[in-house]
């Protein structure tokens, strides 16, 4: 009798095991991985789907596609120097506070810039919806590239989207303006979020995809494991994506977006609106209409559907991969 005892109180301790192992909610993970080769223009990855792998433990690989010259080559030719770094996709962390404000107060965006520090904060506390394009093992915690949706109807109080939401409605065109404002009420039916992406401009054109890949299983993951019910799940399920891109004016008045993915973005938009930036953005300094080559400093703001952003993302992957 103690014997069988011993085997129903097994029996009972692998149950209540695997009850606890049913109820814990999954880790946030990452699908993506990629094998990128070379630093320069024209350098090509491939993308694999790798279950079970978080975000820490993906990598972007870069390999050397050429050999070294011989020595009398280079005397004749200069060959461009390929770097091998470890790309990876990190989770938000603030550790990484110092990175991200940096790219938000960058002299070519200067929409976010006044706003940086506390866009920073409110990026990272959104842990759920953002990620970090990072290089493994660095102990400097450097930002390569960030991406991020910010939920006006989680964060309604917050000073840095309220400013964001009024520049957008003080440059609304007349016939937008009222849908604007439905939009950034933060009461919509299904919510209405800023979109917020900044990297290096030279990162290979295979991660910025892989980046934006990242936030796309991101917003899935989240409304999939929504920890609130069905309340939480409706506040991160986005209906609509606002994004402030940074623009400039060039010689022919035509726009040219400091991102090449911003405009495979508004080509999917439902409008797109286009305005000078205000010279003056922060509180006793001021910033001059261009950074002394011409440009004019603009912001473009894009207001796109759910299904319009899923769309543009394979749009992307075509100008990308010709495919």
């Amino acid at each position: 009798d103690d014997d069988d005892d011993d085997d129903e109180d097994e029996l009972s301790s692998e149950e209540e095991a695997e009850d606890e192992e049913k109820e814990q909610p999954p880790k946030k993970k990452s699908k993506v991985s990629v094998a990128a080769s070379g630093a320069t223009k024209g350098s090509t990855a491939a993308v694999q789907s790798k279950k079970h792998q978080s975000k820490k433990e993906q990598k972007n690989k870069k390999k050397n596609k050429k050999s070294k010259k011989d020595d009398d080559d280079d005397d004749d030719i200069d060959e461009p120097e390929i770097i091998n770094v470890d790309f990876t996709f990190c989770d938000m962390n603030e550790k990484y506070f110092h990175g991200i404000k940096t790219h938000l107060m960058s002299a070519n965006d200067p929409i976010h810039a006044p706003q940086s520090s506390n866009l920073a904060d409110l990026m990272i506390e959104n842990i759920s919806v953002g990620t970090v394009l990072c290089v493994e093992n660095d102990d400097e915690h450097n930002v390569y590239g960030v991406a991020s949706v910010l939920s006006l109807k989680h964060y309604p109080n917050a000073e840095c989207l309220n400013y964001l939401s009024k520049v957008c409605l003080d440059h609304c065109p007349p016939d937008r303006k009222k849908e604007m404002e439905v939009v950034l009420s933060g009461k919509t039916k299904r919510p209405a979020g800023f979109f917020i992406h900044a990297r290096m401009v030279n990162i290979p054109l295979e991660i910025t995809e892989v980046l934006h890949q990242q936030l796309v299983l991101d917003m899935d993951w989240a409304v999939e494991n929504a920890e609130g019910g069905e309340d939480e799940r409706k506040a991160l399920d986005f209906g609509v994506l606002i994004r402030m891109a940074p623009t400039h004016r060039i010689e022919n008045e035509s726009i040219a977006y400091r991102y090449f993915d911003d405009e495979v973005f508004a080509n999917r938009a439902e409008f797109t609106y286009t305005f000078d930036v205000p010279k003056n953005k922060r509180k006793g300094e001021k910033i001059a209409d261009d950074d002394g080559d011409g440009q004019a400093k603009q912001c473009t703001v894009i207001v796109m559907t759910k299904t319009g952003h899923r769309d543009a993302m394979k749009d992307l992957s075509k100008l990308i991969h010709g495919k």
